[in-house]
C-alpha cells in the first residue's frame, strides 16, 4: 500500500501546483480539498461560505479528509485551513507523509489573487497575522517542511528526493 503525500500550508503557497507536479512524476491521482468540495457542493467556496458559513464548510473538510485517509497512492493538496481542525490531520497524517509547503507570507499575499479566497479578504495585515497563527500548527503536522523555493517546481523536486 503506498502512502498518501499530504500538501498543507498557507493558501496560496502553491499546494495544488506541486501537487499536479507531484502527481504527474509519480504517476498519482491528485485530490485537491477544496476542489472536490466545490465539485461536490455544486457551487464555490465564496459561495459555500457566504451562504452556508465556515463552519460547514469545515465539516465539510472533515468528511473529506476522512474519507482520503481511507485511500492510498493519493497526492492530496489541503486546503488552507484544514490542517487547523485535529481530526481532519490525524487520519490524513495515519495514511500518509505531510509535507508543509512553507512559502513567505509577504510574497504569497503580493503575488496571488485574493480575489476568490474568503479569508484572504481582510489585507495583508490580517492575511500575515492569519499565517503567523496557522504556521505553528502546519509544523506541527509537518513531517517535512520545505522552504526557501521560489518556484513550484523546485518544491516538487525537494519532496521528490524526500520521498527516494
Amino acid at each position: 500500500m503506498e502512502k498518501n503525500i499530504v500538501l498543507i500550508g498557507m493558501m496560496g503557497c502553491g499546494k495544488s501546483t506541486v501537487g499536479t507536479l507531484l502527481a504527474r512524476a509519480l504517476d498519482r491521482e491528485l485530490v485537491d480539498t477544496d476542489h472536490l468540495i466545490e465539485e461536490r457542493e455544486g457551487r464555490s467556496i465564496p459561495d459555500i461560505f457566504a451562504s452556508e458559513g465556515e463552519g460547514y464548510f469545515r465539516d465539510r473538510e472533515l468528511e473529506i479528509s476522512q474519507e482520503l485517509a481511507a485511500r492510498s497512492g493519493l497526492v492530496i493538496a489541503c486546503g488552507g485551513g484544514l490542517p487547523l481542525r485535529s481530526g481532519c490531520m490525524t487520519a490524513l497524517k495515519d495514511s500518509g507523509t505531510v509535507f508543509f509547503i512553507n512559502r513567505d507570507p509577504g510574497v504569497i499575499y503580493d503575488t496571488v489573487s485574493m480575489k476568490h479566497r474568503p479569508l484572504g479578504q481582510g489585507g495583508r495585515e490580517d492575511f500575515l497575522e492569519r499565517f503567523a497563527r496557522r504556521e505553528p500548527v502546519y509544523r506541527q503536522w509537518a513531517d517535512y517542511v520545505i522552504q526557501g523555493h521560489s518556484e513550484a517546481a523546485e518544491a516538487a523536486q525537494r519532496i521528490l528526493e524526500v520521498l527516494k
